[in-house]
């Protein structure tokens, strides 16, 4: 567990330089060109969920609960091994990241700065918080497709329950037969 949560934090945290760089020298510029109509590094201050849904109210603190609500339901999963291989156990910790990255902006700012903008799509602007929880969500649902196992489970009163032939088998064995 700590391996995760001191990854969670680097990550976090290269979210955090990347922001603020953007802040202090994107922000005046509005955008930088890297490839043509391609791609740019353009600052944006996103004030809703993911593609600015939500952004005609100041919903910040239902995002940064519900960010801290995944978080807590993340470390408590990592804690208790739920998840039964590392490709399992990594989605969980990019999304947390992710999601502590981006409630860090809302606490702190009011809003999300995105920067990452792909014009030969029309791609809504992202960061780095949203690649990782975009990658864990996509590693997650790798997971639960391909590697995730239910456990069978027999009820509990059959469980608890000899079979026919094991009560006939100890009841021959009671009797010395």
């Amino acid at each position: 567990m700590p391996l995760f949560v001191f990854a969670a934090l680097i990550m976090v945290e290269i979210d955090q330089l990347v922001k603020a760089w953007a802040l202090n020298e994107l922000k005046d510029l509005r955008t930088l060109p890297v490839i043509g109509d391609v791609f740019h590094l353009t600052y944006v201050e996103n004030r809703g969920a993911a593609f600015s849904l939500f952004s005609q109210f100041d919903s910040r603190w239902i995002f940064v609960a519900l960010a801290c609500v995944i978080t807590v339901v993340i470390l408590v999963l990592l804690q208790k091994k739920v998840m039964q291989t590392q490709l399992g156990e990594w989605s969980l910790v990019l999304i947390a990241a992710g999601a502590v990255g981006n409630a860090i902006d809302r606490v702190i700012h009011g809003f999300v700065v995105d920067l990452f903008d792909f014009r030969l799509i029309h791609f809504p602007v992202f960061n780095v918080a949203d690649i990782f929880i975009c990658t864990g969500g996509v590693l997650f649902v790798l997971y639960v497709m391909f590697q995730h196992k239910e456990k069978e489970e027999q009820p509990p009163e059959e469980a608890a329950k000899p079979a026919e032939e094991d009560k006939q088998t100890i009841s021959e064995q009671a009797h010395g037969e």
